[in-house]
């Protein structure tokens, strides 16, 4: 892991958990202090974050938290939903046997990481499964959106995997949508991967709910 990503999945999720609140004014000469680094690894966590919308930068001003709203996320999870599961449709009719092979590794990591009880490592192997769908879309423009979004959503998608049993029922539905994927069962991969990322959508909201009472 990368200086810049260390400081970045931090930053996330001091956003998240409310450490830092909407307005703030984010200070790199204390985040330099708390995470042990230059600023230069800090400057590049700060452009991810705002091109993910999480904070704003203000040339000549500084860099502010704008933490997206459940409303805001819920719409955000609505478009990935329907994303995921055209890209997921389009592999199931078109992914080429290397990505679906590449497929294939993620998922068994995936496997590892839920015997091991890593969110951090089974989200990375997470990401490399969805990708290998987007690329099996054999649509690059899709594709590209896809990552695109899946960047803003990231520290969402990634902090309900600590809840509870998140990470096997995920991994059970990873499963589903492989098989169909790998089945050339283009209307259940479909299926399949939108409702994977409405439970997704459905579990970081009531983590929210719940932090807030």
């Amino acid at each position: 892991m990368t200086e810049a990503v260390r400081v970045r999945r931090g930053l996330e999720e001091a956003i998240v958990a409310g450490r830092y609140r909407p307005g703030d004014k984010l200070d790199l000469t204390s985040i330099s202090a708390e995470y042990g680094c230059s600023r230069t690894p800090i400057r590049d966590a700060l452009q991810h974050l705002s091109n993910s919308g999480m904070v704003q930068i203000r040339p000549k001003h500084g860099t502010f938290v704008s933490r997206l709203g459940v409303r805001e996320l819920a719409e955000r999870f609505e478009v990935m939903a329907d994303l995921e599961g055209l890209c997921a449709e389009l592999a199931a009719r078109r992914m080429p046997p290397g990505t679906a092979a590449e497929m294939t590794a993620a998922l068994e990591a995936c496997r590892r990481f839920v015997q091991e009880g890593d969110p951090d490592g089974y989200y990375d192997a997470n990401s490399r499964f969805h990708r290998a769908i987007y690329a099996g879309s054999g649509n690059e423009f899709l594709r590209a959106e896809a990552e695109k979004l899946q960047g803003v959503l990231e520290v969402y998608r990634r902090l309900q995997l600590r809840v509870g049993d998140r990470m096997a029922r995920s991994l059970d539905e990873h499963r589903a949508i492989a098989e169909a994927v790998l089945a050339h069962d283009p209307e259940t991969a479909r299926a399949q991967a939108r409702a994977h990322v409405q439970i997704q959508a459905d579990e970081y909201t009531e983590l929210v709910l719940r932090s807030e009472t």
